[in-house]
C-alpha cells in the first residue's frame, strides 16, 4: 500500500460492477459519476468491448468502477471475449449495478436479466437510466416489469447525461461497499495505460463515421506511441477491417475518410494526452479477425485483466 492516501477509520473502498444491454447508458454513466471521459460513448450499440476501469475518490470513499460490453448472445470469438470480460466483472465487484433504459418497455427473455446476475450473492442495484426522457408512468412500469425477477438491493432512477440521481447513488454506495484501505492512489481515474485510451478515440471515430458494419468489423493496434521531437509525439495506429471492401469504405475516395477520422481523432488525442501529436493511420486487413480466438487475444480483447 506504499504511496497511497492512508484509510480513515470508516474508509470504504470497492469494485462496482456496470452491466447491462448494449446502450442503456452505461460508459455514460461511469463517465458522468467520474467528472471525465474515460469510456468512449456513441449512439451505437456494443461500442464498449472491454472491461474499463474507472476510479473515483474521496477523502472517506474509493469506488472501483467495471464498465464492462453491453450483454448480447455471442455470434464471434470477439463477442465471447467481452461476454468473459462481463463475467469477470461480476465475480470482482462488491456491488453490481444493474442498468437498464426506462424508455424501454422491459419483457423478461429479450436480454431480460442474466443469469450472472440473478444468482449474485452481492447486492445488486437496479439502476432505471433516462429518466428524463420519460414520463414518470413509464418509469414506473420498467421497474414494476423487473422488481417481480430478482430482490434488488436497491432501486434508484437516474439521469446520467443531466446528473440526476448520481449524489444519491454514490450515498448508497458509501454505504454498501466495505470497510477497506483504498485500491489505488487517489490521483489517477483508470489503471489503463495512454495508449488504450488512445485506441479506444480512433475507435470511436470509427464508430461516429462509418455505417452499417464497418464499425463492428474494425479494431484499432497501436503501433508506435513516442516522442519525435521536441513538445511533439508521434502515433502510428493501425486500423483493422476483416474484408477489402471495408479497407476501401474505411479509406474513402482519395483517402477523404480516413483524413477524416484522422483529423478528429487528432483532435480529442491532444486534448486527452495535452500536447500536440502527429498521427498516422494505416488500414490494415485481417480476414475473418472477429472470428479467429488468436487475433482477438492479439488486438487486446483478453478475460485476464
Amino acid at each position: 500500500m506504499e504511496g497511497l492516501t492512508p484509510a480513515a477509520p470508516e474508509y470504504r473502498a470497492g469494485y462496482v460492477a456496470l452491466v447491462g444491454e448494449p446502450n442503456v447508458g452505461k460508459s455514460t454513466l461511469l463517465n458522468a459519476l467520474l467528472g471525465q471521459k474515460i469510456s468512449i460513448v456513441t449512439p451505437k450499440p456494443q461500442t464498449t468491448r472491454h472491461k474499463i476501469l474507472g476510479i473515483l475518490s474521496t477523502s472517506t470513499l474509493q469506488v472501483v468502477f467495471l464498465d464492462t460490453p453491453g450483454l448480447i448472445a455471442p455470434r464471434y470469438a470477439l463477442h465471447r471475449a467481452m461476454m468473459r470480460q462481463s463475467d469477470v466483472a461480476l465475480k470482482e465487484a462488491d456491488v453490481v449495478l444493474f442498468i437498464v433504459d426506462a424508455t424501454r418497455p422491459f419483457k423478461d427473455g429479450e436480454g431480460g436479466i442474466p443469469e450472472s446476475v440473478r444468482t449474485a450473492t452481492k447486492p445488486v442495484y437496479l439502476i432505471l437510466n433516462k429518466i428524463d426522457c420519460v414520463s414518470t408512468r413509464a418509469v414506473d412500469a420498467v421497474k414494476n416489469a423487473l422488481t417481480p425477477l430478482l430482490a434488488f438491493h436497491r432501486i434508484l432512477p437516474v439521469a446520467a447525461l443531466r446528473g440526476t440521481g448520481l449524489p444519491q447513488l454514490l450515498a448508497c454506495l458509501a454505504l454498501d461497499l466495505p470497510i477497506h484501505a483504498p485500491y489505488y492512489p487517489d490521483d489517477i481515474a483508470s489503471d489503463r495505460q495512454q495508449r488504450f485510451f488512445v485506441a479506444e478515440i480512433i475507435r470511436e471515430k470509427i464508430f461516429l463515421l462509418t455505417h452499417d458494419e464497418i464499425p463492428y468489423a474494425t479494431s484499432v493496434d497501436i503501433a508506435d506511441f513516442k516522442e519525435r521531437e521536441k513538445g511533439k509525439w508521434f502515433i502510428s495506429a493501425d486500423i483493422i477491417v476483416e474484408r477489402d471492401s471495408q479497407k476501401g469504405i474505411v479509406i474513402g475516395k482519395g483517402g477523404a475518410q480516413l483524413k477524416k477520422i484522422g483529423r478528429q481523432a487528432r483532435a480529442d488525442i491532444e486534448k486527452f494526452l495535452e500536447y500536440p501529436v502527429f498521427l498516422d493511420l494505416h488500414v490494415k486487413v485481417r480476414e475473418g479477425w472477429r472470428e479467429k480466438e488468436e487475433w482477438v487475444k492479439r488486438l487486446g480483447y483478453r478475460d485476464d485483466r
